[in-house]
């Protein structure tokens, strides 16, 4: 394959790929760090506080508990069933002789060639294939808390415990929120059969539209309006 068939390949699928990545590396360490400032830690923390008064009050609470389970397993569902027929789909495309598989040399920029139109659905067989795994594994952990939030409380060992059923849900919902980030990474890769350059700038608009729901900036402005409230308490102080 001809350098001046694959650079924009070379260079803007890989450019388009590390700004995904690095938001999303730098969202997991604002979620370890500062997990209040982001949706995934208030919402995590939401969730615990829910398992805890839900178990604690469970007679009252069950029918609300297994509505509310249900919905979210509906929706793992939902999004597994779309990525596996992504597959199915990926899959026949890879192993026939469809022309669909020989995209337009004119409408396309950057390589074409055979290999490099394997290479395109190949990669997002793999990364639907990941999300579909992903979902699944969601749906195992929330079945699992589905019965777990209405047992009995466990007096003598413990072990069933708010903690534990809450842990089980964070992990149902991480494995959901992998599931989903793979599913929109997809999306400039599915545009990447069309050309690279789709790929960067589908990449470069994801980024700030995943920013502005990631992140909690009403929380942020009332921690900034409080310090500047503390500081002016501090000077009238100081000046008496």
């Amino acid at each position: 394959m001809e350098w001046k068939k694959c650079y924009l390949d070379v260079i803007l699928v890989p450019l388009g790929f590390s700004l995904c990545m690095g938001y999303h590396v730098w969202l997991w360490h604002k979620v370890r760090t500062h997990p209040f400032s982001t949706v995934i830690g208030t919402n995590s923390r939401g969730r615990r506080f829910w398992v805890s008064a839900i178990m604690k009050d469970n007679e009252k609470k069950n029918i609300l508990a297994v509505q509310t389970l249900r919905n979210t397993i509906m929706g793992s569902t939902l999004m597994a069933t779309t990525s596996i027929l992504l597959c199915c789909g990926l899959a026949a495309v890879i192993s026939s002789t469809y022309s669909i598989k020989k995209p337009l040399n004119d409408a396309v920029y950057g390589a074409h060639g055979e290999f490099m139109v394997a290479l395109k659905y190949v990669t997002l067989l793999v990364i639907f294939l990941f999300s579909f795994v992903c979902h699944s594994l969601s749906i195992r952990f929330t079945n699992q808390v589905n019965f777990l939030i209405n047992c009995p409380p466990d007096t003598s060992s413990g072990v069933v415990s708010p903690e534990y059923v809450g842990e089980l849900l964070e992990r149902g919902f991480a494995l959901n929120t992998v599931g989903n980030r793979l599913f929109y990474m997809a999306m400039p890769l599915m545009l990447w059969i069309f050309g690279p350059v789709l790929v960067f700038l589908c990449s470069a608009t994801l980024v700030p539209v995943l920013y502005n729901l990631d992140f909690v900036f009403a929380a942020a402005e009332k921690r900034k309006s409080g310090a500047e409230v503390g500081g002016g308490n501090e000077h009238d102080c100081g000046s008496v």
